[in-house]
């Protein structure tokens, strides 16, 4: 009723647009009003007592303490910053209503996703200096006058990381997932294996971290120069650290989606179990080049009990709806000259060896469907047929992403000219090197994950949107968020914000404030004051103050 009322009122407000107001993703129905609420001394919180509201109120309580020293009180009702539930429907799991009067701030929502959500916003109506981790003096702690209805208009908002190519230790980790959180998404996209390091203990193979782990070498400079650093290179997460990672995600409304490569980008596994390769004769190593190898798994019996044990592993550890197998890039080569392998595909009658990729592709999905998962994976599991339970996600384009829709199956957008990270985002002269290719950020807020081709319910199919982050030349947390932002924040305005509210400029506008909250974060993005740290150790060691 209050955020009715506040609506009425507005139109006799003097309205200022959204020029105080500096929220990435936008808002989807904002008005501002002249005026500020300022925080008193002693703010009191209210929330439902329900152990995931109370969660929430306890986050945006001990940022406000932390950064303003203002005292901070827990309160049964009636707080200076109420969080209440709301009966509207069409707020949904993750909607909010944001409300800020004269008197005080309310956060109404149906679950305390969408609360959540609503203090990111009240967060960036705060001064910057909120998001500092100590005491910040001379801040006037005022809010602007803000009515605020917003609902996410798409459901899947990810963010992948790459940790195979370069390892990630835990901490960064854990920051990337709070800039996840920051930017209302909700999908962290881990892919844990590859060709160059199998990055996930599994208990029943433990030579897949033994062996699997480590390569003796890197690639240095451009792929086409052939030069190597020399290095031993390694690391791995053990299963405690991934609960703890997972733990982290969930209380901030982030799920963890683990990436399991199969049947290709197999090098790592198979330099650890060379028998389920195509020749068990053969000395695998870990791949210290970048790019696809014609090594990939033989999909003989024991290869899919393998699988199903991994993946039992995996699937006990992450309670994530979705499980990613990967898919992409596996070469055939191997399988055509495999007397096994022809016997396979006419046993099973299958058409050729994208058949048989198909055939592995859907009883893998078959498995993880018995364990109550859906299954995801990279477009290539279209070739030789779709399995009936998968979602693809569209990334040579939005090719197999339209195909899969108009086959009434779930995709997820993540074409590579709009929303690959590793891409230049400047002219490769000024660069450090990078893989390749040129996405700006104006090209990457510019994308519509929806076809225009699609018909309404076809569109329906499309889930959402992710950015996707693959680390061959990313040595460093530093150089990760080098590439990342802004462009993973123009990718939370494609997934959240309405596109007819959308606007570039607009968006710049706002980038411009939230780049300080991202400096207070201690965030490297491209363009911020530390000119590109990305070479640094993670995490870098402050001199202790002198006493």
């Amino acid at each position: 009723m209050r955020y009715l009322v506040l609506l009425t009122l507005g139109v006799f407000w003097a309205l200022s647009g959204y020029s105080q107001v500096s929220i990435i993703p936008q808002p989807n129905q904002m008005i501002v009003a002249k005026g500020h609420y300022n925080l008193k001394a002693q703010v009191k919180i209210s929330a439902p007592q329900d152990s995931a509201w109370q969660h929430v109120s306890e986050l945006l309580s001990g940022q406000l303490k932390k950064a303003s020293g203002l005292e901070v009180k827990s309160v049964s009702r009636k707080g200076d910053i109420a969080f209440s539930l709301s009966g509207d429907a069409g707020l949904g799991e993750e909607g909010y209503r944001l409300l800020v009067t004269p008197k005080g701030v309310n956060i109404q929502a149906r679950t305390a996703k969408g609360a959540f959500y609503g203090v990111q916003s009240l967060l960036q109506l705060l001064p910057v200096e909120i998001f500092s981790d100590k005491k910040v003096g001379g801040v006037k702690w005022q809010i602007p006058l803000v009515s605020i209805q917003d609902v996410p208009r798409f459901s899947y908002r990810g963010l992948m990381l790459d940790v195979s190519r370069h390892f990630m230790p835990i901490d960064f980790v854990k920051k990337y997932i709070d800039l996840i959180a920051l930017h209302k998404q909700n999908q962290f996209h881990w892919h844990l294996t590859d060709d160059q390091g199998w990055r996930i203990e599994i208990k029943q193979y433990p030579r897949l971290t033994e062996v699997g782990s480590q390569r003796k070498q890197t690639m240095k400079g451009h792929y086409t120069d052939g030069q190597y650093d020399g290095k031993p290179y390694g690391g791995y997460y053990t299963q405690e650290e991934i609960k703890e990672v997972i733990q982290y995600a969930a209380e901030r409304f982030v799920n963890v989606i683990p990436e399991i490569e199969l049947p290709g980008h197999a090098l790592a596994a198979l330099a650890s179990y060379p028998h389920l390769g195509n020749n068990p004769d053969q000395i695998y190593e870990v791949g210290t080049r970048w790019g696809v190898y014609d090594e990939v798994f033989m999909p003989r019996e024991e290869t899919f009990t393998f699988w199903e044990n991994v993946l039992t592993e995996v699937i006990n550890l992450f309670p994530s709806k979705y499980i990613h197998i990967g898919g992409d890039e596996c070469p055939k080569d191997q399988w055509m000259h495999s007397r096994f392998a022809q016997e396979l595909i006419k046993k099973e009658n299958l058409k050729d060896e994208h058949g048989l990729q198909s055939y592995v592709i859907t009883r893998i999905d078959q498995f993880i469907t018995s364990k109550g998962r859906r299954m995801i994976g990279w477009d290539e599991i279209l070739e030789g047929g779709l399995s009936p339970n998968a979602t693809v996600m569209s990334w040579r384009g939005e090719e197999g992403g339209i195909t899969a829709a108009q086959q009434n199956h779930d995709v997820i957008m993540t074409p590579g000219n709009y929303v690959y990270l590793d891409h230049y985002q400047a002219d490769a002269a000024t660069q450090p090197v990078a893989i390749g290719g040129f996405t700006d950020l104006a090209e990457t807020y510019s994308y519509d994950p929806t076809p225009a081709v699609l018909t309404a319910d076809q569109a329906k199919h499309i889930l959402g949107v992710q950015g996707n982050v693959w680390t061959e030349y990313m040595k460093t947390p530093a150089y990760v968020e080098y590439m990342v932002w802004p462009r993973a924040s123009a990718i939370s305005e494609v997934a959240w914000t309405q596109k007819e509210k959308k606007n570039i400029e607009d968006f710049k506008s706002r980038w411009a404030i939230h780049q300080k909250r991202l400096d207070l974060l201690e965030v490297n993005y491209f363009g911020a004051p530390s000119n590109g740290r990305f070479e640094y150790v993670w995490p870098v060691k402050k001199a202790e103050p002198k006493k």
